[in-house]
């Protein structure tokens, strides 16, 4: 009977530490298992060089959303991003949407420049100023093998 009450007393303990270890894995993770209110909209890249579903969307250094979607149009041979922005977060018609790199070898994220139009953009509309990621391999490449005549 004493036995049978610590392997009962183990077993709880083992599962709350998993239940614990489960909750800080998720909420460093940031996953979210229901959809933040916001908006959907879409910008197009020439090159988004690494980026991935799920990416950071910020403004002003703030995360206002993610990358909900990425596809390729073979028409323009470009990749249409779809970002999901918060709720509350008002996205003028002239932003610029840019894709950087958090320090020299980071993550890549998008970047909402806010543009001086009152105008605001809504569900299902499209950002259409955008700068592509920059490659760096290419710049050293370029930098390594140009003709310095």
């Amino acid at each position: 009977m004493q036995k049978l009450n610590i392997e009962l007393l183990t077993g709880i303990f083992v599962m709350i530490g998993i239940a614990a270890f489960t909750y800080i894995a998720v909420s460093i993770g940031g996953v979210r298992f229901t959809e933040q209110p916001g908006y959907t909209l879409t910008a197009r890249f020439t090159s988004i060089s690494g980026m991935q579903a799920g990416a950071i969307v910020e403004a002003a250094g703030v995360r206002v959303g993610t990358v909900s979607d990425i596809e390729f149009d073979p028409d323009s041979y470009e990749a249409i991003v779809s970002l999901r922005i918060n709720q509350g977060v008002p996205v003028q018609e002239d932003a610029i949407a840019a894709i950087r790199t958090q320090g020299i070898i980071g993550e890549k994220f998008i970047k909402i420049i806010p543009g001086g139009f009152e105008e605001l953009l809504t569900d299902g509309m499209e950002i259409y100023e955008t700068e592509s990621a920059v490659n760096l391999e290419e710049l050293v490449s370029k930098y390594m093998f140009s003709d310095k005549g």
